[in-house]
């Protein structure tokens, strides 16, 4: 069985900072995903993976990478869908888990705003990220490492 680990959609992650936090303080690896290089703590627990620019590349890599024993970080719902499928355990920037309960009405919301934003002019994205939000991930990564055996 393959060791716990933390794979990090890292662009456009603002919890970086809280997953190397939790990550060094329970000892678990984290692989930080990209197209583009991104600075990265120089610690052994800490790997930068850089990818192609191919579309979708990161997500595929993350993908590949998933299973039972993977935290994986994202906001992306349609990579969240998929690393679901191969069983990972996956979280949101907020800290509000995906499971395979409330995805389907994540990927269904995503795209009625999708079509509104494109027919009716609607604009705006999610709200501005909040400390309480920080403070709900750093929780909710904590949980998910205790529950896959992370002490």
């Amino acid at each position: 069985m393959s060791e716990v680990r933390i794979l990090v959609d890292a662009d456009a992650c603002p919890v970086k900072e809280e997953i190397y936090k939790v990550a060094f303080r329970r000892a678990v690896p984290v692989k930080v995903v990209s197209n583009s290089r991104i600075r990265v703590p120089d610690h052994p627990l800490v790997e930068r993976v850089l990818v192609g620019d191919a579309f979708d590349a990161a997500d595929d890599w993350i993908v590949e990478q998933s299973d039972a024993r993977t935290v994986v970080i994202t906001g992306d719902i349609l990579l969240a869908d998929r690393c679901l499928k191969a069983g990972a355990t996956v979280l949101g920037p907020t800290g509000k888990p995906f499971t395979s309960a409330s995805i389907g009405s994540a990927i269904a919301t995503r795209a009625i705003m999708a079509d509104l934003r494109a027919g009716a002019g609607v604009t705006g994205g999610p709200a501005p990220f909040a400390k309480a939000d920080r403070s709900r991930f750093l929780q909710a990564l904590d949980e998910a490492l205790v529950r896959l055996g992370r002490p």
